[in-house]
Parts: C-alpha cells; structure tokens; sequence
C-alpha cells in the first residue's frame, strides 16, 4: 500500500531528516499512533462480538463496554513506546497486536534473531541495540528472546523425514562446548540431503566428544526412527567406522567416499614440487571409464618413481578402493555431484562463521540454537537445486528403478 503525500508532509513538517528516527521521532510516534488505533479496532470488534452473541433482550443493557486505558511501555523495531491499551469492564479483551504480558513486538524479536544468527555476540547485540534504537538491552533480554527459538529447535530435530532420500552427505565440524565445567572440543555431524526433486535439506544435528563407529550407529538410527527407509548413495569423508555403520543401518545404500578428501590426503605427503605430478598421476585413476581402467591406472602409479617417494600414498587409496569405485559406474552427470562433499563444506564454512565469534559454548542446546538459526539465515543459498538435476534424476531412474521416489 502507499500512503499520501500530503500526510508525509504533514508528518515531516518543521522536522529535519535527522528528526525521523530515535525515541523522540516521526517514526516512534507514527508507531504509537497506528499501534493505538489498531488496538482501538480490535476493541471495538471485541465488545461487538460479545453483544452478537447476548440475547436478544439484552441488546439495550450490554454488560460489557470500555474501561479506560493502562499503559505500557513496549520495544518495538524504531525504540521503546509507551502505549495506551485500551480496558473492557469485563477484563476479557486481549489483544492481538500486543498480548497481556508481551512486551515486545514480534519484528523486534526477529531482529533480535536475524543479528544473532549472524554469529553478532551479546555485547556486541547490546551495543548495536543501544546505538539503533537508542535503550540498553540486557543479557537477560536477549538470551530469552534467542532462547524461545529452542522449542523451534526440538520440533526441527524430531520431525519427520522422507521414506528415501537420493544422496546424503556426511560430515563433522569441531565446536568448543562447556561441558562438566571442561571445554572441550565436540563434534557436531551433519547430514545434508538431497531430495527427489534435486533441493536440499539439512536432515539434523548431532553432538558427540568423540567420533566413532558407536556415535555413526546413534545417528543413523535417529535417522530411520524419524522415517528414512533407505538411502540410494551416502557420501563421506573417510572417516572411520562410518561406512560400516551405514551399510548396517542401510544396507541398500551406496557408500562414496569424497575423492576430493582423498586427493587432499594424498597430497600431504607430497612435496611442493611434486604435486602437479602426483595429481596428474591420481586423476587418472578416478576418471578412468571403470573400475577396472581404475585399477590398471593406480597399479601404473604404484610401480612409479612418484609412489616410490612417497609410499603412504597408493595405500591409502587402497584401503578405501571399495568406496571410491562405486561412482565409476556412473555417468559424468552423477560423477560430477557425488565425487565430493564440497557440498556440505559449503554448508559447514557459513556455519563456522557464525560460530566464530563465539570462544564457546555453555552447552550443546546453545550450540544448536546458534546453528540452527544460521541454517535458517543461510537457507536461501544452500537450498537451491542441484545443477543439471534433470539429467542426474533421469540417470536415478534408471538405475535404481524402483527405489528411486519419483515426483
């Protein structure tokens, strides 16, 4: 909607730019003026409804009317604002715009979140608070405004999931996390999904001081008791245990470990000036036509002066080969989605830059709130579509016939 001119410059008039904002301007006045008439609205249609529904004898003797008004200061997105709400002789009328015992409007609180989100700490919340809008914001304030996302937050981690999901990348970040009085380092383990219909999703967060085959059985049976029946391709980063415990928990399921990782890995024990080579040498193993071009190639490389120098390579590829060759079965479409998990490093680098700030956290509640919200911050971008979908879903079809959900 638009609003005339001629009542913006009755608003402005005798007023400087400089005067719009603040507790004493336009903009707080102008909210105390529309907060009031609303209210007054609200009111009115409130004593109406009751009269509608007296008998028709008491029509001329309504036992209910207004009452005065009481006030209340409420915080609002411009600052505070001392409102007049308006009374009903009966006490039954509660508002809409701004509940019994609110004293905030929601966009305020939504400010609140949105700043928090973005990795802002308190201190640096309040002082943003006090520089904007003018009045001090306690800790306090903002730790039960960010803190009413957690039901949010459970009702997140426990809904749901899909019957299947195409491919589910699986990783782990490090969050320092007060715990017994210790900080210590935990591992947060992602699951980020792809669905039918090629978006993403993050399926949950799961907190654990140490990695292991146990801690990889818990999550993946969360998973299934919140309704996943299978999974066709599962992409990890090498770490260990965790294929075993996917296979036990999905036995369908097409382990990939990231190719990235392992070249990342291979890499390391290479010298400086060795490393074009040694690339060279190993990207002909994970783009041959087949597993056995793949096999053929990495016994090439074995039998080179280059493994000969570094010897801790070609075992390392070795010791994964069962989960690096699936995806040479695959068109160059699939290949190119599930070869790495760059995917959920993309999703995890906006995580840790919300947590950044933090030196830690007093517990894993807290830890999740934070991340949840900066999940929800962010979702716009790591939600979109996977590129080239179409032809990846085609190839799905096909592959795995029935087990793939078509939508």
């Amino acid at each position: 909607m638009s609003i005339d001119k001629d009542i913006l410059d009755q608003l402005m008039d005798g007023r400087s730019p400089g005067d719009l904002f603040g507790k004493d301007g336009v903009l707080a006045a102008l909210t105390k003026a529309l907060a009031e008439r609303a209210l007054s609205v609200e009111l009115d249609t409130h004593l109406t409804d009751e009269h509608a529904d007296l008998p028709p004898d008491a029509y001329n003797h309504p036992s209910n009317r207004r009452n005065g008004s009481s006030q209340k200061t409420v915080t609002t997105g411009s600052g505070k604002v001392v409102l007049d709400i308006p009374r009903d002789r009966n006490g039954t009328f509660d508002p809409l715009l701004i509940a019994k015992y609110q004293r905030r409007f929601p966009e305020f609180d939504r400010k609140i979140i949105s700043m928090y989100a973005r990795g802002m700490t308190t201190r640096e919340l309040q002082g943003h608070i006090e520089e904007i809008y003018g009045f001090e914001a306690s800790p306090s304030l903002i730790f039960a405004v960010t803190d009413a996302v957690m039901e949010e937050v459970t009702a997140w981690q426990n809904r749901p999931l899909e019957p299947c999901y195409p491919v589910v990348f699986m990783d782990a970040i490090r969050v320092k996390i007060r715990t017994d009085g210790v900080v210590m380092n935990k591992a947060v383990f992602v699951a980020l999904a792809i669905l039918p219909d090629g978006t993403r999703d993050v399926l949950g967060l799961w907190f654990q001081a140490n990695e292991g085959a146990k801690f990889w059985a818990k999550v993946l049976s969360d998973l299934r008791n919140q309704g996943v029946q299978d999974i066709l391709i599962a992409v990890v980063d090498g770490l260990k245990g965790f294929p075993q415990a996917i296979e036990a928990a999905f036995p369908q399921a097409q382990v990939q470990t990231c190719i990235v990782h392992l070249l990342r890995h291979s890499m390391s024990f290479a010298s400086y000036k060795d490393r074009k080579a040694v690339a060279a040498a190993l990207k002909a193993v994970y783009t041959a036509v087949d597993a056995e071009a793949a096999e053929v190639a990495l016994a090439g490389f074995e039998e080179s002066d280059l493994a000969a120098r570094y010897p801790a390579i070609t075992p390392s590829w070795r010791r994964a080969w069962s989960e690096v060759i699936p995806f040479l079965d695959y068109p160059p479409e699939v290949r190119r989605l599930i070869y790495t998990t760059n995917a959920i490093e993309a999703l995890n680098s906006k995580i840790r830059r919300a947590v950044r700030t933090r030196g830690h956290f007093p517990s894993d509640e807290a830890a999740a709130k934070l991340i949840y919200l900066a999940l929800n911050a962010t979702s716009q971008e790591w939600k979109r579509s996977v590129r080239e979908w179409h032809a990846v879903k085609s190839q799905f079809a096909i592959m795995f016939e029935d087990r793939f959900p078509m939508t």
